[in-house]
């Protein structure tokens, strides 16, 4: 019989998730768990989404939720041992030096984004619209990839961000979703969303001191790490997840008004 519905759903699952938390799904579905406590552990809107269709394809094509989870474990190990070789690059941007190449922040930034198959998370804290990158994230959510940005506001900044909202510069990709770090949330006044990360497919890391912005991206003297396999990539984006679901990192509605 055919299960080709079950093993498009498990990529699926498996790559939003991430491995730890496939490995957690796996645990629960090993252990005979209903969908309803299953979609209870898991509380982001691409995780539930992805966990749905596949408790979905298991009914529909007749898998035992032993062997759903063995697969699933599978898909963790594949993913560790990818993991574990990792290329590490120096990123510098502006005035070059004998000896020491420079890679333009910009051209790293779009060959990320271009890299992502199934899913992107970036964190800035200035953002202006910059037309490759605007470009590269709009090809990115048209082929299906999941991209979530999580940037600073106005209010959190208190005053120290001019210009319009980060988030406006994004406002004209159809299907990414904005996050952003409510005051509310912060543990002390004064505290600032000063991050600046992009992630691939927990597979590829890019941290930078450059802003999503033209003079981070080209203009600015901006040092950063490339950092593709290895476990950290998906650790960062574990942690960003995780903001996510305890609710520390919010969907950005727009501003809030007086």
């Amino acid at each position: 019989m055919s299960r080709k519905h079950f093993e498009a759903a498990t990529a699926t699952a498996a790559a939003s998730l991430g491995p730890t938390r496939t490995k957690t799904l796996a645990t629960l579905l090993a252990q005979g768990r209903s969908p309803a406590y299953i979609l209870g552990k898991f509380q982001t809107p691409a995780a539930l989404e992805a966990i749905s269709s596949l408790l979905v394809s298991i009914t529909e094509d007749g898998v035992p939720p032993a062997e759903a989870a063995a697969y699933l474990r599978g898909y963790a190990a594949a993913w560790t041992r990818r993991r574990e070789d990792t290329e590490v690059r120096a990123v510098w941007s502006g005035p070059s030096t004998p000896g020491t190449p420079v890679r333009a922040t910009a051209q790293v930034l779009t060959e990320v984004v271009g890299a992502a198959e199934h899913r992107i998370v970036a964190v800035t804290y200035s953002a202006r619209s910059y037309a490759p990158l605007t470009a590269a994230l709009s090809e990115a959510v048209t082929r299906g990839v999941t991209v979530d940005i999580v940037v600073e506001t106005l209010e959190g900044a208190g005053g120290l961000l001019s210009g319009g909202e980060p988030a406006a510069a994004f406002s004209g990709i159809p299907g990414l979703r904005l996050w952003h770090w409510p005051n509310s949330r912060r543990a002390a006044p004064g505290g600032r969303l000063h991050a600046k990360l992009a992630v691939a497919d927990d597979r590829i890391l890019f941290l930078t001191s450059a802003n999503l912005t033209a003079s981070g991206a080209e203009r600015n003297i901006e040092a950063g790490v490339l950092l593709k396999g290895g476990p950290m990539p998906g650790r960062m984006a574990d942690h960003i997840r995780e903001l996510q679901r305890r609710g520390v990192l919010t969907r950005w509605q727009g501003p809030r008004t007086p």
